[in-house]
């Protein structure tokens, strides 16, 4: 999906959510093959954490040591970045930057921290916080992903939960609670679509040579 309204200005979606939430699913569901070719891209960041099973560098992130990650923070090549849990995370600022110039949606899959400091750099972004049906799935979800240590688990339970009760002060737009998956990737793109109907993203003079 791109947008007749603005050319060359492409658009963010910003999609967080507590880990066990389904960001990082429902991200995959939503650049499936048609929309990439409609010029949906996914933005790769850059973390300090090492690859989980099935993971490949460049695909899910850009996996750096951490000499590495903060000589790229005094290049500045990050939007933002932030640690999170033991690792860090960040943003390369480009691949933005390119899609706002020339178009497309830019997808990015960033905790709150990202996304507000995303949000503050790129006002015109759109922000989705993910939630998900009840506190007793996200705990059966981090258990059932089986990708850390249970003290590890614990550690970010209590995290998704602070964030859970805490998201509404990260100034979201949007909150979708993902309970089925399809419903929830056909809610994301819904929000996505709607959002640039609001008249304040209409071009004034696109809507002045409509009306006179």
């Amino acid at each position: 999906m791109t947008s007749s309204r603005k050319p060359g200005a492409g658009k963010i979606v910003i999609i967080s959510s507590p880990s066990g939430g389904g960001k990082t699913t429902i991200c995959r569901e939503l650049l499936n093959a048609e929309r990439r070719e409609q010029g949906w891209r996914f933005s790769i960041s850059h973390t300090t954490r090492p690859p989980r099973v099935g993971e490949k560098d460049g695909r899910e992130y850009h996996f750096v040591d951490d000499a590495t990650f903060d000589r790229m923070i005094e290049q500045g090549f990050f939007a933002e970045h932030f640690q999170v849990h033991e690792f860090k995370y960040g943003t390369p600022r480009r691949p933005l930057d390119e899609v706002r110039e020339h178009g497309g949606v830019m997808v990015l899959d960033v905790d709150v921290n990202g996304a507000k400091a995303l949000k503050q750099e790129f006002p015109d972004a759109i922000t989705i916080f993910i939630l998900p049906p009840s506190i007793a799935a996200l705990r059966e979800r981090l258990q059932q992903r089986g990708t850390e240590t249970t003290e590890q688990m614990e550690m970010r339970f209590e995290n998704a939960l602070r964030e859970m009760r805490t998201f509404q002060s990260y100034g979201f737009e949007y909150v979708v609670v993902n309970k089925d998956l399809t419903v929830a990737v056909e809610e994301v793109l819904s929000v996505v679509i709607a959002h640039h109907c609001r008249l304040e993203h209409f071009p004034p003079e696109q809507l002045k040579n409509i009306v006179s």
